[in-house]
């Protein structure tokens, strides 16, 4: 008799334990089935993957998220909603992306790019950038007889951003007066280019400049020797080109050696 009991009580405490554990794994039981919380943990981490940082609070929105998802596909299940054809290609389009996301993960997790790929690419930026940058203002007009009208009219003391404002077809900088900022003549097609750097400072091109866009009034304000940031400044900027790079190389081998018929 005391046999049984102490046998019973035995594995009362081993089945109370083997619940316990299980509940640990779990964080609900829905209609009878478990939801797991490596769900939760996967929601964990798609939030976290949006910069959001996981809370007390936010912890518990998640376990509420997976018990209502648990619910609604138990709805689904018995209703048949699952095995639907539309259904079946939508799961496999999600699992396809799923374990693409994963595989360009792995190649950049094994192929990470170097503090000397990062830093040649910076060195590469800072040759082509060599020589001056120059400040300038400029007026975009379809036809020649406006840009001529416009120098005209600038002669007899117009304000230069005045007419920008109002008469340039630049978006980007008639808006701002015409303003251009700091830039390397090489970045501007050629035409244009080589009519700033003949001008002195202050001076305004006195006759119109053509390229595709239409005809140019320039007006040369300054230049400068080029400041570049810091290595370490840009370093996480290039690292991402560089990652990006690499991966689309990767992309367009694979497809390469693929065949397809």
């Amino acid at each position: 008799m005391k046999r049984n009991l102490l046998s019973s009580l035995a594995i009362a405490s081993l089945t109370l334990c083997l619940g316990a554990s299980a509940m640990a794994q779990n964080i609900a039981i829905v209609n009878g089935k478990a939801v797991p919380k490596s769900r939760v943990d996967v929601l964990a981490q798609q939030v976290a993957r949006s910069g959001r940082a996981i809370t007390p609070e936010v912890e518990t929105q998640l376990k509420e998220e997976a018990i209502i998802r648990e619910i609604f596909m138990q709805e689904a299940q018995t209703r048949g909603v699952d095995t639907s054809d539309s259904v079946k290609s939508q799961l496999e389009l999600a699992r396809q992306t799923i374990i693409i996301r994963e595989l360009f993960a792995d190649y950049q997790k094994k192929n990470p790019v170097t503090d000397e790929q990062a830093k040649a690419e910076y060195d590469k930026y800072a040759s082509a950038s060599g020589g001056k940058e120059y400040h300038a203002h400029h007026i975009l007009v379809e036809k020649e007889d406006q840009a001529k009208s416009i120098i005209a009219q600038l002669k007899k003391g117009a304000k230069f951003e005045d007419l920008a404002k109002k008469l340039s077809k630049d978006p980007g900088s008639g808006k701002n007066g015409g303003d251009l900022d700091w830039a390397n003549p090489a970045s501007y097609v050629k035409e244009f280019s080589d009519a700033l750097m003949a001008l002195k400072k202050g001076e305004v091109t006195t006759t119109p400049v053509k390229s595709q866009f239409g005809y140019h009034v320039i007006r040369l304000d300054d230049t400068r020797e080029p400041k570049l940031p810091d290595f370490n400044q840009v370093k996480p900027q290039i690292v991402q080109q560089l990652e990006q790079q690499k991966l689309q190389q990767f992309q367009e081998e694979l497809r390469a050696k693929a065949k397809v018929e």
